[in-house]
């Protein structure tokens, strides 16, 4: 599977407040931005069914440290 890159605005405020929480978590804002996309990705797929295709959301982040 190719990673791809992907970049956002975010306002410095919320910034500074999802990195506090990936610390907190023991994750990189990036593998914490992933963990917050996998489970709306799980959140959908249960309400509207599976998406179709050959993604595995567990590749590439982190566990956390807690």
């Amino acid at each position: 599977m190719a990673i791809k890159s992907v970049s956002i605005r975010i306002e410095e405020e919320m910034l500074n407040k999802i990195a506090y929480v990936a610390d907190y978590e023991g994750r990189s804002v990036n593998s914490h931005v992933l963990v917050l996309i996998r489970e709306n990705i799980k959140s959908f797929e249960e309400k509207n069914g599976l998406i179709d295709g050959n993604i595995n959301p567990a590749i590439n982040v982190k566990p956390t440290r807690k």
